[in-house]
Protein backbone atom coordinates (compact mmCIF):
# COMPACT_ATOMS: atom_id res chain seq x y z
CA UNK A 1 0.00 0.00 0.00
CA UNK A 2 1.34 3.15 -1.00
CA UNK A 3 0.88 6.66 1.17
CA UNK A 4 -1.56 7.48 -1.34
CA UNK A 5 -3.13 4.68 -0.98
CA UNK A 6 -3.32 5.08 3.21
CA UNK A 7 -6.89 6.24 4.56
CA UNK A 8 -6.85 10.67 4.40
CA UNK A 9 -3.85 10.23 1.81
CA UNK A 10 -6.35 12.62 0.13
CA UNK A 11 -6.44 15.24 2.55
CA UNK A 12 -2.75 15.73 3.21
CA UNK A 13 -1.05 18.70 2.02
CA UNK A 14 2.49 18.70 2.93
CA UNK A 15 3.44 22.51 3.58
CA UNK A 16 6.53 24.35 4.03
CA UNK A 17 8.15 24.63 8.12
CA UNK A 18 7.70 28.05 9.16
CA UNK A 19 11.21 28.81 8.62
CA UNK A 20 10.64 28.55 5.27
CA UNK A 21 8.59 31.83 5.24
CA UNK A 22 10.03 34.78 4.67
CA UNK A 23 10.54 36.72 7.99
CA UNK A 24 10.85 40.12 6.61
CA UNK A 25 9.46 42.08 3.57
CA UNK A 26 12.29 43.05 1.32
CA UNK A 27 10.94 46.10 -0.13
CA UNK A 28 11.74 48.52 3.09
CA UNK A 29 15.54 47.18 2.79
CA UNK A 30 15.89 48.11 -0.72
CA UNK A 31 18.24 50.89 -1.81
CA UNK A 32 17.26 53.90 -3.69
CA UNK A 33 17.96 53.09 -7.50
CA UNK A 34 20.54 56.13 -7.34
CA UNK A 35 23.24 57.24 -4.83
CA UNK A 36 21.40 59.72 -2.15
CA UNK A 37 22.34 62.99 -2.70
CA UNK A 38 22.61 66.14 -0.68
CA UNK A 39 25.08 68.69 -2.33
CA UNK A 40 23.17 70.50 -5.29
CA UNK A 41 20.04 69.46 -4.62
CA UNK A 42 16.78 71.12 -2.35
CA UNK A 43 17.84 68.67 0.16
CA UNK A 44 20.47 70.64 1.35
CA UNK A 45 18.27 73.42 2.26
CA UNK A 46 17.74 71.16 5.36
CA UNK A 47 21.67 70.78 6.10
CA UNK A 48 23.16 71.94 9.39
CA UNK A 49 25.76 75.18 7.46
CA UNK A 50 27.79 74.82 11.08
CA UNK A 51 28.31 71.18 10.34
CA UNK A 52 29.26 71.72 6.91
CA UNK A 53 31.81 74.35 7.60
CA UNK A 54 32.88 71.91 10.04
CA UNK A 55 33.21 69.25 7.30
CA UNK A 56 34.86 71.11 5.21
CA UNK A 57 37.89 72.04 7.44
CA UNK A 58 38.24 68.23 7.84
CA UNK A 59 37.71 67.41 4.61
CA UNK A 60 40.78 69.90 3.75
CA UNK A 61 43.10 68.91 6.36
CA UNK A 62 42.49 65.39 5.68
CA UNK A 63 43.23 66.01 2.05
CA UNK A 64 46.73 67.67 3.42
CA UNK A 65 47.33 64.76 5.27
CA UNK A 66 46.87 62.22 2.85
CA UNK A 67 49.07 64.13 0.71
CA UNK A 68 52.13 64.20 3.61
CA UNK A 69 51.67 60.38 4.26
CA UNK A 70 52.37 60.17 0.54
CA UNK A 71 55.22 61.79 0.36
CA UNK A 72 56.84 59.87 3.60
CA UNK A 73 56.71 56.94 1.79
CA UNK A 74 58.89 58.71 -1.12
CA UNK A 75 61.21 59.99 1.59
CA UNK A 76 61.47 56.27 3.47
CA UNK A 77 59.65 57.35 6.45
CA UNK A 78 57.00 55.34 5.64
CA UNK A 79 56.83 51.72 4.38
CA UNK A 80 54.16 51.85 2.72
CA UNK A 81 50.90 54.59 2.12
CA UNK A 82 47.41 53.25 0.92
CA UNK A 83 46.05 57.07 0.26
CA UNK A 84 42.65 57.67 0.82
CA UNK A 85 42.41 60.91 -1.88
CA UNK A 86 39.35 61.68 -3.44
CA UNK A 87 37.54 58.94 -0.30
CA UNK A 88 38.07 61.76 2.46
CA UNK A 89 34.27 62.57 2.20
CA UNK A 90 33.79 58.81 3.94
CA UNK A 91 36.67 59.00 6.19
CA UNK A 92 35.45 62.07 7.55
CA UNK A 93 32.04 61.77 8.34
CA UNK A 94 32.44 57.73 9.30
CA UNK A 95 34.52 59.61 11.93
CA UNK A 96 32.16 62.18 13.11
CA UNK A 97 29.02 60.40 13.45
CA UNK A 98 30.31 58.49 16.07
CA UNK A 99 29.94 59.47 20.29
CA UNK A 100 32.81 58.87 22.37
CA UNK A 101 31.36 55.97 23.41
CA UNK A 102 30.92 54.23 20.28
CA UNK A 103 33.59 52.17 18.85
CA UNK A 104 35.45 52.48 15.13
CA UNK A 105 36.78 48.90 12.83
CA UNK A 106 38.95 50.81 10.34
CA UNK A 107 40.92 48.78 7.74
CA UNK A 108 44.10 49.55 6.46
CA UNK A 109 43.38 52.51 3.92
CA UNK A 110 41.03 54.48 7.07
CA UNK A 111 43.96 56.04 8.97
CA UNK A 112 42.44 59.37 7.94
CA UNK A 113 38.68 58.71 9.89
CA UNK A 114 41.38 57.44 12.78
CA UNK A 115 43.23 60.71 12.70
CA UNK A 116 39.70 62.62 12.38
CA UNK A 117 37.86 60.31 15.23
CA UNK A 118 41.25 62.11 17.21
CA UNK A 119 43.86 59.64 16.97
CA UNK A 120 47.65 61.14 16.85
CA UNK A 121 48.43 61.40 13.54
CA UNK A 122 51.84 59.40 13.87
CA UNK A 123 50.28 56.71 15.90
CA UNK A 124 48.11 55.96 13.08
CA UNK A 125 50.62 56.22 10.71
CA UNK A 126 53.21 53.68 13.09
CA UNK A 127 52.10 49.92 11.88
CA UNK A 128 52.64 51.90 8.14
CA UNK A 129 55.91 52.82 9.55
CA UNK A 130 56.30 49.38 10.41
CA UNK A 131 57.62 49.82 13.80
CA UNK A 132 55.01 48.09 16.08
CA UNK A 133 51.78 46.03 15.35
CA UNK A 134 49.85 49.38 15.93
CA UNK A 135 50.35 52.43 17.28
CA UNK A 136 47.72 53.32 19.93
CA UNK A 137 45.95 52.09 22.61
CA UNK A 138 42.47 50.49 20.75
CA UNK A 139 40.55 50.84 24.08
CA UNK A 140 41.75 54.02 25.15
CA UNK A 141 40.68 55.39 21.61
CA UNK A 142 37.56 53.46 20.70
CA UNK A 143 39.51 52.40 17.35
CA UNK A 144 40.52 48.81 16.83
CA UNK A 145 43.45 48.12 15.27
CA UNK A 146 44.00 48.90 11.11
CA UNK A 147 43.40 45.75 9.59
CA UNK A 148 45.44 45.04 6.81
CA UNK A 149 43.50 40.98 5.98
CA UNK A 150 40.00 41.80 3.99
CA UNK A 151 37.33 41.98 5.72
CA UNK A 152 38.57 40.34 8.91
CA UNK A 153 37.49 43.52 11.07
CA UNK A 154 33.71 43.02 10.21
CA UNK A 155 33.21 39.95 12.37
CA UNK A 156 34.98 41.82 15.61
CA UNK A 157 32.63 44.94 14.88
CA UNK A 158 29.78 42.33 15.27
CA UNK A 159 30.73 40.16 18.17
CA UNK A 160 31.66 43.33 19.79
CA UNK A 161 28.58 45.44 19.03
CA UNK A 162 26.08 41.88 20.26
CA UNK A 163 28.54 42.25 23.32
CA UNK A 164 28.05 45.97 24.08
CA UNK A 165 23.91 44.83 23.68
CA UNK A 166 24.08 41.95 26.18
CA UNK A 167 25.64 44.29 28.22
CA UNK A 168 23.08 46.80 27.82
CA UNK A 169 25.34 49.44 26.89
CA UNK A 170 24.88 52.12 24.53
CA UNK A 171 27.37 51.53 21.67
CA UNK A 172 27.81 50.98 18.18
CA UNK A 173 30.60 49.89 16.14
CA UNK A 174 31.14 51.22 12.49
CA UNK A 175 32.95 49.04 10.74
CA UNK A 176 34.82 50.13 7.08
CA UNK A 177 35.28 48.34 4.18
CA UNK A 178 36.10 48.51 1.03
CA UNK A 179 34.16 47.39 -2.33
CA UNK A 180 37.10 44.06 -2.68
CA UNK A 181 36.80 43.15 1.32
CA UNK A 182 32.61 42.57 0.10
CA UNK A 183 34.24 39.15 -2.05
CA UNK A 184 35.92 37.73 1.41
CA UNK A 185 33.94 35.03 3.05
CA UNK A 186 34.72 37.38 6.78
CA UNK A 187 31.55 39.68 5.45
CA UNK A 188 29.38 37.68 4.48
CA UNK A 189 29.38 35.51 7.75
CA UNK A 190 29.48 39.40 9.61
CA UNK A 191 26.44 40.38 7.79
CA UNK A 192 24.50 37.75 8.48
CA UNK A 193 25.55 37.23 12.25
CA UNK A 194 24.76 41.45 12.77
CA UNK A 195 21.23 40.89 11.42
CA UNK A 196 20.08 37.70 13.17
CA UNK A 197 21.23 38.86 16.48
CA UNK A 198 20.21 42.75 15.44
CA UNK A 199 23.84 43.86 16.80
CA UNK A 200 24.06 47.48 16.51
CA UNK A 201 26.64 48.15 13.64
CA UNK A 202 26.65 49.89 10.92
CA UNK A 203 28.93 48.57 7.53
CA UNK A 204 30.39 51.46 5.36
CA UNK A 205 31.11 50.04 2.18
CA UNK A 206 33.38 52.13 0.23
CA UNK A 207 33.49 51.46 -3.35
CA UNK A 208 36.20 53.25 -4.91
CA UNK A 209 36.20 51.15 -8.54
CA UNK A 210 38.81 48.74 -7.76
CA UNK A 211 39.91 45.62 -5.76
CA UNK A 212 43.76 46.74 -6.37
CA UNK A 213 43.40 45.84 -9.85
CA UNK A 214 39.88 44.53 -10.32
CA UNK A 215 37.11 46.02 -11.24
CA UNK A 216 33.81 46.54 -9.55
CA UNK A 217 32.41 44.54 -12.84
CA UNK A 218 34.49 41.41 -12.15
CA UNK A 219 33.98 40.24 -9.03
CA UNK A 220 30.14 40.82 -8.52
CA UNK A 221 26.81 40.93 -10.73
CA UNK A 222 24.53 42.05 -7.86
CA UNK A 223 23.07 45.90 -8.88
CA UNK A 224 25.15 47.18 -6.23
CA UNK A 225 26.31 46.09 -3.60
CA UNK A 226 23.98 47.81 -1.36
CA UNK A 227 21.64 45.22 -2.38
CA UNK A 228 23.83 42.60 -0.79
CA UNK A 229 21.96 43.70 2.69
CA UNK A 230 18.93 42.23 1.76
CA UNK A 231 19.64 38.78 1.75
CA UNK A 232 20.83 39.09 4.83
CA UNK A 233 17.53 41.24 6.28
CA UNK A 234 19.20 44.72 6.77
CA UNK A 235 18.85 47.49 5.01
CA UNK A 236 20.61 49.15 2.00
CA UNK A 237 21.65 52.10 1.40
CA UNK A 238 23.14 53.46 -1.63
CA UNK A 239 25.15 57.25 -1.17
CA UNK A 240 27.15 59.49 -3.28
CA UNK A 241 30.28 58.84 -1.71
CA UNK A 242 31.44 62.20 -2.55
CA UNK A 243 28.87 64.09 -1.00
CA UNK A 244 29.72 64.34 2.45
CA UNK A 245 26.71 65.83 3.49
CA UNK A 246 24.80 62.87 1.95
CA UNK A 247 27.12 60.46 4.12
CA UNK A 248 27.73 62.26 7.16
CA UNK A 249 23.41 61.86 7.01
CA UNK A 250 22.65 58.29 5.73
CA UNK A 251 25.63 57.28 8.14
CA UNK A 252 24.09 59.31 11.01
CA UNK A 253 20.55 57.47 10.34
CA UNK A 254 22.48 54.18 10.18
CA UNK A 255 23.90 55.00 13.60
CA UNK A 256 20.61 56.37 15.34
CA UNK A 257 18.91 53.09 13.80
CA UNK A 258 21.11 50.72 15.85
CA UNK A 259 21.37 52.56 19.21
CA UNK A 260 18.06 52.39 19.52
CA UNK A 261 17.86 49.00 18.72
CA UNK A 262 16.99 48.98 15.18
CA UNK A 263 19.75 46.25 14.49
CA UNK A 264 21.94 46.89 11.37
CA UNK A 265 22.46 48.49 8.20
CA UNK A 266 24.93 48.00 5.00
CA UNK A 267 25.64 51.31 3.12
CA UNK A 268 27.78 51.52 0.06
CA UNK A 269 29.30 54.58 -1.04
CA UNK A 270 30.36 55.28 -4.39
CA UNK A 271 33.83 56.65 -4.45
CA UNK A 272 36.78 56.73 -6.13
CA UNK A 273 40.43 56.45 -5.45
CA UNK A 274 42.51 59.14 -7.10
CA UNK A 275 45.93 57.65 -6.04
CA UNK A 276 47.12 54.70 -6.74
CA UNK A 277 46.30 51.60 -4.45
CA UNK A 278 49.31 52.17 -2.59
CA UNK A 279 52.60 54.21 -3.06
CA UNK A 280 53.84 49.90 -4.42
CA UNK A 281 51.09 49.94 -7.41
CA UNK A 282 50.98 51.07 -10.73
CA UNK A 283 47.59 51.98 -11.43
CA UNK A 284 48.00 53.26 -15.19
CA UNK A 285 48.55 49.37 -15.85
CA UNK A 286 44.49 48.89 -15.60
CA UNK A 287 43.11 52.43 -15.47
CA UNK A 288 42.85 54.87 -17.68
CA UNK A 289 43.89 58.71 -17.37
CA UNK A 290 40.61 60.40 -18.56
CA UNK A 291 39.07 58.15 -16.02
CA UNK A 292 40.72 59.65 -13.20
CA UNK A 293 40.20 63.33 -14.46
CA UNK A 294 36.16 62.61 -14.97
CA UNK A 295 36.21 61.70 -11.37
CA UNK A 296 38.61 64.86 -10.16
CA UNK A 297 35.27 67.46 -11.54
CA UNK A 298 33.76 65.07 -8.61
CA UNK A 299 36.06 65.92 -6.22
CA UNK A 300 34.36 65.89 -2.38
CA UNK A 301 35.96 68.97 -1.88
CA UNK A 302 35.48 70.77 -4.33
CA UNK A 303 31.68 70.00 -3.80
CA UNK A 304 31.08 71.08 -1.05
CA UNK A 305 33.51 74.31 -1.58
CA UNK A 306 31.23 75.07 -4.40
CA UNK A 307 27.74 75.03 -2.34
CA UNK A 308 28.86 76.92 0.49
CA UNK A 309 30.66 79.56 -1.40
CA UNK A 310 27.54 79.77 -3.41
CA UNK A 311 25.32 80.18 -0.68
CA UNK A 312 27.51 82.76 1.12
CA UNK A 313 28.94 80.96 4.13
CA UNK A 314 32.20 80.64 2.84
CA UNK A 315 34.60 83.36 1.79
CA UNK A 316 38.21 83.41 0.89
CA UNK A 317 39.53 84.43 4.17
CA UNK A 318 38.20 81.28 5.66
CA UNK A 319 39.59 78.98 3.16
CA UNK A 320 43.11 80.00 3.30
CA UNK A 321 42.16 79.52 6.98
CA UNK A 322 41.47 76.02 6.70
CA UNK A 323 44.41 75.45 4.19
CA UNK A 324 46.95 76.85 6.52
CA UNK A 325 45.57 75.05 9.49
CA UNK A 326 46.07 71.73 7.42
CA UNK A 327 49.19 72.96 6.21
CA UNK A 328 50.39 73.53 10.26
CA UNK A 329 49.54 69.75 10.60
CA UNK A 330 51.51 68.95 7.73
CA UNK A 331 54.95 70.30 9.02
CA UNK A 332 54.23 68.90 12.49
CA UNK A 333 53.53 65.35 10.91
CA UNK A 334 56.97 65.93 8.70
CA UNK A 335 58.73 67.04 11.87
CA UNK A 336 57.67 64.23 14.26
CA UNK A 337 58.14 61.33 11.78
CA UNK A 338 61.39 62.60 10.75
CA UNK A 339 62.68 61.75 13.93
CA UNK A 340 63.92 58.11 14.39
CA UNK A 341 61.77 56.39 16.81
CA UNK A 342 63.95 54.04 19.63
CA UNK A 343 62.96 50.69 19.22
CA UNK A 344 63.24 47.99 21.66
CA UNK A 345 63.33 44.38 20.23
CA UNK A 346 62.03 43.06 23.34
CA UNK A 347 58.81 44.82 22.98
CA UNK A 348 58.13 41.72 20.49
CA UNK A 349 56.83 39.91 23.25
CA UNK A 350 55.33 42.72 25.37
CA UNK A 351 51.74 42.70 24.18
CA UNK A 352 50.87 39.63 22.75
CA UNK A 353 49.46 37.84 25.82
CA UNK A 354 48.26 39.02 29.02
CA UNK A 355 50.39 36.52 30.83
CA UNK A 356 53.34 35.34 28.94
CA UNK A 357 53.24 31.59 27.45
CA UNK A 358 56.06 29.24 28.44
CA UNK A 359 56.96 29.12 24.05
CA UNK A 360 57.29 33.28 24.50
CA UNK A 361 59.36 33.21 27.72
CA UNK A 362 61.77 30.57 25.68
CA UNK A 363 61.59 32.92 22.35
CA UNK A 364 62.62 36.09 24.44
CA UNK A 365 65.39 34.55 26.69
CA UNK A 366 67.08 33.52 23.17
CA UNK A 367 66.68 37.09 21.57
CA UNK A 368 67.93 38.15 24.71
CA UNK A 369 71.18 36.20 24.81
CA UNK A 370 71.45 36.89 21.05
CA UNK A 371 71.56 40.85 21.71
CA UNK A 372 73.50 40.58 24.54
CA UNK A 373 76.18 38.82 22.15
CA UNK A 374 75.69 41.42 19.19
CA UNK A 375 76.31 43.87 22.12
CA UNK A 376 79.36 42.66 23.17
CA UNK A 377 80.50 42.28 19.57
CA UNK A 378 79.92 45.57 18.75
CA UNK A 379 81.54 46.93 22.29
CA UNK A 380 84.93 45.28 21.30
CA UNK A 381 84.66 46.42 17.96
CA UNK A 382 84.63 49.54 19.37
CA UNK A 383 87.72 48.95 21.65
CA UNK A 384 89.90 48.05 19.03
CA UNK A 385 88.81 50.56 16.55
CA UNK A 386 89.81 52.56 19.37
CA UNK A 387 93.48 51.53 19.35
Amino acid sequence: MTVQELPGAAAYRPTPPPAWKPLTDPAPLLPDPEPYRVLGTDAVADADPELLLRLYAELVRGRRYNAQATALTKQGRLAVYPSSTGQEACEIAAASVLEERDWLFPSYRDTLAAVARGLDPVEALTLLRGDRHTGYDPREHRIAPLCTPLATQLPHAVGLAHAARLKGDDVVALAMVGDGGTSEGDFHEALNFAAVWRAPVVFLVQNNGFAISVPLAKQTAAPSLAHKAVGYGMPGRLVDGNDVAAVHQVLGEAVARARSGGGPTLVEAVTYRMDAHTNADDATRYRVDSEVEAWRAHDPIQLLERELTGRGLLGDEAIEEARAAAERMAAALRERMNADPVLDPMDLFAHVYAEQTAQLREQAARLRVELNAELDQHGQDDVEEGR
